[in-house]
């Protein structure tokens, strides 16, 4: 009789595990390490990367894993293991696909990227770092003598015990959880001083963290009731700085404003506003898998919402989606031939393209959508010109399901169009919520900061084509980049810039968008790809 979860990994290495009672069996094997860096879309059962095969005894299969695995795969044992409990079985995993950490040296190295969890060789003595702190991903910057150094980017340790903000939140509500989580941010950030140490041949002497309330809260070990469950409320309202733990400075939190618009939104103002003289108003739209907004009306006025978005701008929980790195789709071009893929810049990976990034959905939804292969409800069409015939010709189901086969056996399915449609909808809903308190058209606004997952690499026009933007607001879009992590580098080398943070929580008027009674319908109004104000 098994009592444990035997656990057969690819290369031929044997564990076993406590079952771990209310849990599901991917995150009994996440807490393992085994999927450490996996961009699993953590129980929605879409990114198929927490597969394992049962060697025996498999249990019932759901209706989401026919639609990812097959009938094949069932058939052979293969089931998704967020969908089910952690109990005593013997499983066996394929090699995990992990998502590539990149590291950058911007000082005298030509900014090549390093190879994966790699470093960078600069000689500088004591330096500072600077950190945004995503809910799917982190990025940091060193900086030595007030100029950047050195940065990275990767996946957030924490994504595999909740990929968006309230599954998140769910584990924290427990000390464990708060604990589990805590340590998984802190090892991380301490491991990326202690590298940048070596490296600098110096010590980290200063540190700012910029991240939302969620973020900040599990960073800090804090219970976070006040954002579980409504109504919403901040306890902590950061602006201060705070101890974190061996190997680190006390860390510099910018300030919270609102229960859902947290530090990286402060950060995110301080890059565009500070030390410049900003054109009013304008709209910060940070986008990721919490969608933060700001309208900025004057110096002394600002509105706040949030809405959130969930994953999939970031391609985890899309069904060939993932965070950007070798092997991965950007973008798509459409030629004479056919649909032609962008890869990821820099990707020296050998073999095809094995899955696509949140842009690279963007991208190809926009595609069908101006030739008629998508309508704007997002279902699939026929076409309307000879060279959409051709593209239409190549839909096909997929486990039942209406999808776009692409080359290298990936495909467009009809459930990933809907996750990018849901996305557009809340953009589209707080960006004309906001309006509507000021009283503004989008006429109005000066400019339009598209920060965030999106902030750097989004085509605008294929947002003006999803409907995210109006029509014509495109040329008074600004691709911003990430703004949180801007605006952190200033905050950790510059007085003046905390300065002017601490003032910005006595502008802020916040929406709460979720307690409107009408929020549902409104929603709903938008889940079209046409822009509705």
């Amino acid at each position: 009789m098994i009592v444990s979860i035997l656990i057969h990994t690819a290369d031929g290495g044997h564990l076993a595990l406590e079952p771990r009672l209310g849990e599901s069996l991917a995150r009994t094997i996440f807490l393992s390490r085994l999927w450490h860096d996996v961009p699993l879309c953590s129980g929605l059962g879409k990114c198929g990367l927490c597969r394992v095969r049962f060697v025996s005894a498999p249990p019932d299969s759901t209706g989401e894993e026919l639609k990812k695995l097959g009938r094949d795969a069932l058939n052979q044992g293969w089931r998704l293991a967020c969908l089910h409990p952690s109990e005593p079985c013997e499983v066996e995993i394929p090699a995990p696909v992990r998502s590539a950490r990149a590291v950058r040296a911007l000082a005298s190295s030509g900014g090549d990227a390093a190879p994966a969890g790699g470093g960078f060789v600069l000689a500088g003595g004591d330096f500072v770092l600077a950190v945004d702190l995503g809910t799917t991903s982190i990025h940091w910057t060193v900086l030595a003598d007030g100029q950047p150094v050195a940065t990275g980017q990767e996946l957030n340790p924490q994504t595999g015990l909740g990929s968006e903000i309230m599954s998140r939140l769910a584990v924290a509500a427990t000390a464990e959880g708060r604990f589990v989580l805590r340590a998984l941010i802190l090892d991380r950030l301490a491991e990326i001083a202690a590298m940048a140490a070596r490296n600098m041949g110096g010590a980290c002497t200063g540190l700012a963290v910029s991240g939302n309330p969620a973020m900040t809260y599990i960073l800090l070990g804090m219970q976070p009731d006040g954002l579980a469950a409504a109504p919403y409320a901040l306890t902590y309202a950061g602006g201060d700085e705070r101890r974190l733990g061996a190997g680190l400075p006390p860390a510099h939190i910018p300030p919270l404003l609102a229960p859902f618009v947290g530090a990286d939104i402060s950060a995110g103002l301080v890059a565009i506003e500070y030390g410049s003289a900003p054109h009013y108003p304008f709209l910060l739209a940070d986008l990721g898998t919490n969608g933060e907004f700001v309208l900025a009306l004057s110096p002394d006025r600002r509105l706040v919402a949030s809405v959130p978005m969930g994953p999939a701008l970031e391609g985890v929980g899309l069904s060939f989606g993932r965070t950007a790195g070798p092997s991965t789709i950007t973008g798509f071009r459409l030629t004479p031939q056919g649909l032609a893929p962008v890869r990821f810049e820099g990707d020296s990976a050998d073999g095809p393209p094995t899955a696509m990034t949140g842009t690279g959905y963007i991208s190809l939804t926009a595609i069908l959508l101006r030739h008629g292969v998508l309508d704007d409800a997002g279902h699939f069409a026929t076409g309307t010109t000879p060279l959409a015939a051709r593209l239409a010709a190549r839909l096909t189901t997929l486990a039942d399901e209406p999808a776009l086969a692409l080359d290298h056996g990936l495909f467009l399915p009809a459930s990933d169009v809907e996750e990018i449609l849901k996305v557009k909808a809340a953009f589209n809903l707080a960006m004309s919520a906001l309006l509507a308190e000021a009283g503004l058209s989008p006429s109005r606004l000066a400019a339009v900061h598209v920060a965030g997952a999106l902030g750097e690499h989004v085509s605008l026009d294929d947002l003006e084509t999803l409907g995210f933007l109006p029509p014509g607001l495109g040329a008074r879009t600004v691709k911003a980049g990430n703004t949180s992590l801007k605006g952190t580098e200033k905050l950790v080398t510059d007085p003046g810039a905390r300065a002017f943070a601490r003032t910005l929580p006595d502008t802020i008027t916040a929406l709460d968008l979720t307690a409107d009674p009408s929020f549902g319908h409104r929603f709903m109004q938008r889940m079209r790809f046409t822009h509705v104000d």
